[in-house]
């Protein structure tokens, strides 16, 4: 006499011979080293004009590239003298994103500041 499990009808699914001891071909697991590059780095650079203070252009420094003061004081007065200084060196998408918070903050205080990227 068979005892009763309830499962009467019930199809075993077809599981690979691996899943159940049987027997297998051997093969050989190749592993592919693939070099994966730095991303480029993008110059954030902020542009002198006539109207922009260097008080500001020393906050933009401190407050969005996190430059110490004397290091803000230097890239501001490069930025004067020169007509250009390097904020800082990001990949793109922290170079953009801090690009776009030069401007609006430049803006809301209406100052034509300039700030741009370009490829290092």
């Amino acid at each position: 006499m068979q005892a009763e499990s309830g499962f009467e009808g019930f199809l075993m699914p077809d599981w690979p011979d691996d899943d159940l001891g049987g027997e297998h071909e051997e093969g050989v697991l190749t592993e592919s080293k693939q070099k994966l590059e730095k991303p480029p780095l993008y110059k954030v650079l902020l542009h002198n004009d006539d109207y922009t203070t260097m008080d500001f252009v020393v906050f933009i420094l401190e407050s969005v590239f996190h430059k110490s003061e004397a290091d803000a004081f230097k890239i501001m007065m490069a930025v004067h003298q020169q007509g250009i200084g390097v904020a800082g060196v990001y990949t793109y998408e922290v170079a953009e994103a801090k690009v776009a918070k030069v401007i609006d903050l430049a803006r809301a205080r209406e100052f034509p500041l300039l700030c741009t990227l370009e490829v290092e």
